[in-house]
């Protein structure tokens, strides 16, 4: 196809703002599925995380055919946590569709996206999503809008981006708030309008790749938009590496995307988005060339990671009877993996050869990594989140994070006092319709584990984005956990009897049947230190009937941890222990023995 009737683009905006749902809207609308085809909702969401979770988390391409135009589309994440994936596909696209929520308005992720794509001279187009939606506002929203492009210091074109009224689940889209609201036809056309063709340049056959896909059949295959020439299966080329490298090698399979199908080609031009397999080795921010001394292109740079925890290899009692991948050198390979697809994850060695140090934007992008991993068959052991420290000016220094939280007004007492502890700045409130927006600035820091309290507080009603601010000096001390633990300090299967005494001292995470080691936590205490405890206890049995013979034990439900919660629960001598099927809290040291000792050498 000419690249005169290409447009490449690509969709963000904060989470749940209707991303997704758009592209169902657009894919359909264009005639990409048969009239009598089963389709589901959030076609492009086609990991298993992310239709659990209800969140894009790695960023997919596809294509729509709209009259004699091409229209390239990339689906991007809206977490905060999954920025690196927005960022990476910046040099792919000309132009994007920022939706909004036209109650919500901009979100911090908002900002943060909006703010990549105008730094990187790319045509916005707004979307105000959900204008059909109680308490809309969508001219309020707009102005909104408006201030923030003025913020971000957009140019007079970014400036002057049209607007789009839509409601992407009902299918339409309008130039007018009070338009006809049909279907999608006006949203087609202003892309059209207003998004340029694709830039061709001069030349041979480059590519800079953006994206990774793998095919159990033909390996690796690099995603990118032909920059100039053009490419055709059995075509040399050299890949050539951000780290100095260059690999020959040759093309086997060039493929388009439309709709949800990937469609073989024999050849692809200069300004359409295609895959190229047939590489050994090819990596995100690699360029694909004819010629060997063709100059790498520019990648974009990432932002850094601010969060690191530690992986380790699970060395508890009931190491590998879950999970069949648990060596050191198993889970290195999986990480190394990872880091080749997912560039805003990074993988350091430790002094030990079975701990590493995986860096991240958040714990939710670890926790999803871990996550992947348990339902791949590995066992691991992994710690509580950390902040990655810097010295500026020979002072400490650690991230700061803008926060936005949404609750209702009964429950804003107990938010701002919560804020309060975790060292929170409130730089303003806004009072709308029985609920209060307040933004605070906090150390990330203190934000660990703040959206399990937020969730607790409000009965599962409030809301929080947060979004990376700078580095300022230590905040001082934040305490986020204010009870102890329940340890096991016997080996065994947990014994009803003993748990109903257990329960008068806390909450428990354990129930009968289950078994437990040495060193694991099967409860909270209230109190602020760890209680040495054994569930495995059994009844002694007797000859003599007692008093409360008959009687049933009744015991309160074990609470139970979702991976990012129980990640942000534990400390920093505890472990969360996670196998295919298991889920559990332990000390980093299961000998009791040993953790006496080190305690009193401490103090």
């Amino acid at each position: 196809m000419d690249a005169q009737h290409i447009r490449n683009i690509a969709i963000i905006a904060h989470v749940d703002h209707g991303k997704t749902t758009l592209v169902d809207q657009l894919l359909r609308q264009s005639g990409a599925f048969r009239d009598n085809q089963r389709v589901d909702e959030r076609v492009m969401d086609s990991m298993d995380l992310e239709r659990e979770k209800g969140i894009t988390i790695r960023a997919k391409n596809t294509a729509v055919h709209w009259k004699d135009y091409l229209i390239n589309i990339v689906d991007t994440p809206g977490h905060a946590d999954f920025g690196g994936e927005v960022e990476r596909v910046m040099k792919m696209v000309d132009g994007v569709l920022l939706l909004v929520d036209a109650y919500e308005g901009p979100q911090a992720q908002t900002r943060f996206v909006l703010k990549k794509a105008l730094q990187n001279g790319l045509h916005p187009i707004v979307v105000i999503n959900k204008v059909d939606r109680e308490f809309a506002d969508p001219e309020a929203v707009h102005n909104r809008v408006l201030e923030l492009f003025l913020e971000l210091e957009a140019n007079e074109e970014q400036f002057a981006a049209p607007f789009v009224y839509a409601s992407a689940k009902n299918g339409w889209a309008d130039a007018t708030i009070e338009g006809p609201r049909a279907n999608m036809e006006p949203l087609f056309k202003t892309i059209v309008e207003r998004i340029p063709a694709p830039v061709v340049d001069e030349g041979a056959f480059r590519m800079l790749v953006s994206n990774i896909s793998w095919s159990d059949f033909v390996g690796r295959i690099g995603i990118g938009r032909v920059l100039s020439g053009q490419i055709s299966v059995g075509d040399t080329v050299y890949a050539l590496g951000r780290n100095g490298s260059n690999k020959r090698s040759k093309i086997t399979k060039v493929f388009t995307y439309a709709g949800v199908v990937t469609t073989e080609e024999t050849t692809a031009v200069a300004g359409d988005i295609v895959g190229l397999s047939g590489f050994e080795e090819i990596d995100i921010g690699d360029t694909v060339a004819a010629e060997a001394t063709a100059a790498r292109l520019p990648f974009v740079e990432i932002d850094p990671p601010t969060i690191q925890m530690e992986f380790a290899v699970n060395d508890g009692p009931l190491a590998g009877r879950d999970g069949k991948l648990v060596t050191s050198r198993q889970i290195r390979e999986r990480l190394i993996r990872e880091m080749k697809t997912n560039i805003s994850i990074r993988v350091e060695e430790t002094g030990e050869g079975t701990r590493f140090r995986v860096t991240a934007r958040g714990a939710m992008q670890i926790a999803v990594l871990v996550e992947q991993m348990r339902r791949e068959g590995f066992e691991l052991l992994v710690s509580r989140p950390t902040v990655i420290e810097q010295t500026i000016d020979g002072e400490r220094c650690e991230p700061f994070e803008n926060v936005w939280v949404e609750v209702a007004e009964e429950h804003l007492g107990a938010i701002m006092e919560n804020l309060s502890r975790r060292r929170a700045q409130i730089t303003n409130m806004t009072h709308h319709h029985g609920s209060v927006t307040v933004e605070a600035n906090a150390p990330t820091r203190g934000l660990i584990g703040f959206e399990a309290d937020l969730m607790n507080l409000t009965s599962g009603r409030g809301v929080m984005s947060h979004l990376f601010d700078s580095y300022r000096p230590l905040a001082g001390e934040i305490v986020t956990r204010q009870s102890g633990t329940l340890v096991s300090m016997e080996n065994g299967k947990v014994m009803a009897f003993a748990l109903d005494t257990l329960q008068d001292r806390g909450r428990l995470f354990v129930e009968p049947g289950e078994e437990v080691y040495c060193g694991q936590i099967v409860g909270e205490n209230p109190r602020r230190h760890d209680m040495p405890v054994n569930p495995a206890k059994a009844k002694h049995l007797v000859n003599i009937r007692s008093s409360g013979d008959g009687k049933g034990i009744m015991l309160a439900p074990p609470v139970r941890f979702s991976l990012e919660r129980a990640i942000e629960y534990i400390e920093g001598d505890e472990y969360v222990e996670a196998t295919p099927s298991f889920l559990r809290l332990r000390k980093r040291i299961l000998d009791p023995n040993v953790r006496r000792k080190l305690e009193k050498t401490r103090s």
